[in-house]
């Protein structure tokens, strides 16, 4: 264990976050909104948009506008990563910018507008974003009370824990091994109450410190100021790969998850136009995997395709005219995002996280990934 004098510090540190948080989100929204250069220009569509959709769709309201405004993490590895130039990088952005192509036929044309987990649902209801892809898991009470509606699981997680190795734990280590831990993790998510619960019916007592964004919890974890860093596991792999330090080997237990996290786009309810576009896009991407189809033969399949990949391309049959999309939608956001399997593979495998034996996998394969037919 580390020492005592830096985990006071970390609960005295914590304390005064969890205060900001709140009384406001702003000081922290401000850094990270840079990562969206056009955040301004979403605050300014608000009204407009909110007065629109009473009417119509959000569908309509974004293509008028020409651009899809994204909220994403930012800073959560693998799945939307802020970089030095501004750009954001992860399969969550991806599925952005497929939305965005299938929409207003521009993968690039996205403002991606980077929200902490306890600001992620008010920018929805207010209309500073249209969409998010932002490893939001799909719950009861969001579905519900939150008024949010959910979209296709683009990722089956669920939550582990991380911590040294040097502190005596292993791969094989359990819940109930935390008795006396101190542990880090968001404020805002289902990690906070999936943990507490967890030591609960283990009967491990813990001390849990909560903290606004995802890099201070791993600071406050890389300095020894906790013992333990919970969160979904794909987090977890993806922090330790990039930021474990050379003096220290973390180990992430145990082997079965303790809650499941299906990870999907998220959007305001009641708006079945918006929905089915969002949703479509994702089922396109998983059907077009399922042939083989990628954006480096995309155009040669579409010219020769038949049945639902030829629908899905805008061929004979299409139904994306219907949901106010143009014919062949689909056929751009693989061309110029790619299939399922693609922005899966690209964003996720340098990581650690791959596809085959887990949830993940296409249903033929084992995995829990499905889409309604095409038709």
């Amino acid at each position: 264990m580390k020492s005592k004098f830096l985990k006071f510090l970390a609960i005295f540190l914590s304390i005064g976050v969890v205060a900001a948080a709140c009384g406001s989100d702003s000081e922290d929204a401000a850094p990270a909104t840079t990562a969206a250069p056009a955040t301004t220009a979403a605050a300014a569509t608000t009204t407009a948009q909110v007065e629109v959709v009473a009417d119509g769709s959000l569908l309509d309201v974004v293509q008028a506008r020409g651009t899809l405004n994204c909220g994403v993490s930012g800073s959560a590895v693998a799945f939307s990563e802020t970089q030095a130039d501004g750009s954001v990088t992860g399969i969550d952005a991806d599925f952005c910018r497929a939305v965005a192509a299938a929409v207003v036929g521009d993968a690039g044309a996205v403002n991606f507008v980077a929200l902490t987990a306890s600001e992620r649902f008010t920018a929805v209801q207010t209309g500073d974003v249209d969409v998010l892809m932002r490893n939001t898991t799909w719950t009861q009470s969001r579905d519900s009370s939150v008024g949010m509606d959910f979209g296709p699981t683009t990722y089956y997680d669920g939550q582990q824990l991380m911590a040294r190795v040097s502190d005596g734990f292993s791969g094989s280590s359990s819940v109930a091994d935390i008795d006396g831990s101190i542990v880090c993790t968001n404020v805002g998510t289902t990690t906070e109450k999936n943990i507490a619960e967890a030591a609960l019916l283990a009967g491990a007592e813990i001390t849990l410190l909560g903290f606004e964004t995802s890099d201070e919890v791993y600071e406050t974890f890389i300095a020894g100021g906790c013992d333990i860093t919970t969160t979904d596991g794909s987090a977890l792999v993806g922090r330790k790969a990039k930021q474990q330090p050379a003096d220290q080997e973390w180990v992430i237990f145990p082997a079965t998850p303790i809650s499941k996290e299906p990870l999907g786009p998220t959007y305001g309810q009641n708006d079945s136009a918006w929905a089915d576009a969002v949703n479509w896009t994702v089922y396109a991407m998983i059907i077009m995997d399922e042939y083989g189809v990628t954006s480096a033969n995309v155009d040669a399949t579409c010219a020769t395709a038949e049945a639902e990949v030829a629908r899905l391309c805008g061929g004979d049959g299409e139904l994306q005219t219907g949901m106010g999309l143009a014919a062949d939608a689909f056929h751009q956001v693989i061309r110029q995002v790619g299939s399922y399997g693609e922005v899966y593979d690209r964003n996720l495998n340098p990581v650690g996280l791959y596809r085959e034996g887990s949830a993940n996998a296409g249903w033929l394969d084992g995995g829990l990934i499905y889409s309604p037919p095409a038709r």
